[in-house]
């Protein structure tokens, strides 16, 4: 039986009124492994609520890849598209277009496939009975896959059997951080992180403080493949150890900086001092800022690559932790 004329008129007014005064969000959603349109994936429509990002709905892509949330809202949302285990964000500014929004994602491997830790640095900062230890990795993803093994953990690093307090924050590419917990191993002192490596550059810093009295020893282990680890010590605090080569200080901050290919590296520390914004630095500038300068011993460029990427990577531990007690948590769904 057909609806009343007047019914269908009422709909058709009603289903207008939507579309001018809450327009769509759609697009495509695309496979940058396969360079295809990508059928099933879920892309959900977040909010930013008084809790947090709220979910307002979900959908399927269909087999040409297109997706449509006939609901919109005002102010910044966030479009979260799942796929192969993994989540992908794409920000919906105020004011930013909503239809035809496109969305990538990947395939994922358990193997690292393209991804590598470009740059490790460990910044030691002894202070009284404490020392904080700041650990930080530059991933680099060139390829066209997601590195992805939530059962293995996609970094591991050591941490003292005596560190307290071990918090780890994840930065994807073009995303925030995110906290992230730490997971025991079978091996002792030995933890793994369960957060997708995808393509682009990707930031994992831990933080950690241990019981210190100056002079002191401090052990560390690596365990990726990839070139030098940099160990950075401030002003005032003295580091040796077998293998360890200087290189030199950053001129701002004074900060000593140093560089082992050991697996496995053990050093003697004497001293103390943190790192402080330096009285040289602008006046309008938010932390404390680094200026690199070439001294004539970096006659190779692989060694001024390596030690260029140490001073950016001390920057980006500045900077986040002067912000660190506004980490958010993860996201609602969990990669």
């Amino acid at each position: 039986m057909r609806p009343p004329r007047v019914w269908r008129d009422l709909l058709i007014l009603y289903s207008l009124a939507i579309s001018i005064g809450f327009p769509a969000v759609d697009g495509t959603v695309t496979n940058r492994t396969t360079g295809k349109p990508q059928p099933g994936a879920t892309v959900t429509l977040y909010k930013l609520g008084q809790n947090g990002l709220e979910s307002v709905e979900s959908v399927k892509s269909d087999p040409a890849g297109k997706f449509r949330i006939d609901q919109n809202l005002q102010g910044p949302r966030l479009l979260q598209t799942a796929y192969d285990g993994v989540t992908y964000n794409h920000m919906l500014p105020p004011g930013a277009p909503t239809a035809g929004v496109a969305l990538d994602v990947y395939n994922s491997i358990k193997q690292p496939g393209s991804a590598k830790v470009m740059q490790h640095m460990v910044l030691l900062e002894p202070s009284g009975s404490e020392m904080a230890v700041s650990e930080s990795f530059i991933w680099m993803n060139t390829g066209k896959t997601t590195f992805n093994d939530p059962q293995g953990g996609t970094l591991r690093f050591y941490a003292p059997l005596e560190s307290k307090s071990i918090q780890v924050n994840a930065t994807a590419p073009q995303g925030m951080p995110i906290r992230r917990a730490p997971e025991a191993t079978g091996e002792p002192n030995v933890y793994k992180i369960d957060f997708p490596i995808k393509p682009g550059e990707s930031n994992i810093n831990v933080n950690y403080t241990l019981p210190f009295t100056s002079p002191g020893k401090f052990e560390g282990k690596i365990f990726y493949k990839g070139g030098p680890t940099s160990l950075i010590v401030p002003q005032g605090v003295q580091l040796k150890g077998e293998g360890l080569e200087s290189r030199g200080q950053e001129p701002r901050t004074k900060a000593s900086i140093y560089q082992t290919t050991a697996a496995t590296y053990k050093l003697e520390i004497e001293g103390s001092g943190a790192l402080q914004r330096s009285e040289a630095a602008e006046p309008e500038q938010s932390g404390p800022q680094l200026q690199f300068v070439l001294p004539k011993l970096y006659d190779k460029l692989y060694w001024i690559l390596a030690l260029s990427f140490s001073i950016l990577l001390l920057g980006f531990v500045l900077l986040y932790r002067a912000g660190q007690a506004g980490v958010p948590s993860a996201p609602p769904k969990k990669r």
